[in-house]
């Protein structure tokens, strides 16, 4: 592994989630754009059309479109939710999402986790402390 970073930031839901992080640039949508069952969002053309969130770290910078993003929750149901989500920029249907995803959700970050996460990295949440710990993935061979 290479470095570690920690950041602190605010828990919309509270626990504990590890694993791998999958980074998406682009905001998420929700209504229609998002199979719950399959775990992906399938809005066209976005980076991660079809990369499965099951047990990730998902990191994305906010939310578009309406109300529809609570949808991300229903993934729960069928056993494809992402482990956490970190959000930089949240408003209230994130915190209706969290409520029904019952994961761990942060925002208001110290450092912008956009510019410090990236696809791969092993991520520790602690939603009931808001820290995050970031476990970069090895930069060259002799980290391994």
């Amino acid at each position: 592994m290479g470095k570690t970073i920690v950041i602190h930031g605010r828990a919309i839901y509270g626990g504990h989630a590890e694993g791998e992080a999958l980074v998406s640039e682009m905001p998420l949508m929700g209504w229609g754009n998002v199979k719950p069952n399959e775990g992906c969002t399938v809005e066209r053309n976005h980076p991660l059309y079809k990369v499965c969130f099951k047990d990730k770290i998902l990191v994305f910078p906010y939310m578009r479109g309406s109300g529809g993003f609570v949808i991300y929750a229903d993934s729960k149901k069928f056993g494809m939710n992402p482990a956490a989500m970190l959000v930089t920029e949240s408003i209230s249907v994130i915190v209706t999402m969290a409520m029904r995803l019952k994961q761990p959700v942060l925002t208001d970050f110290d450092i912008d986790p956009m510019t410090v996460i990236e696809t791969g990295d092993y991520v520790e949440v602690n939603g009931d402390e808001g820290c995050v710990i970031v476990h970069k993935k090895s930069d060259s061979e002799e980290d391994v």
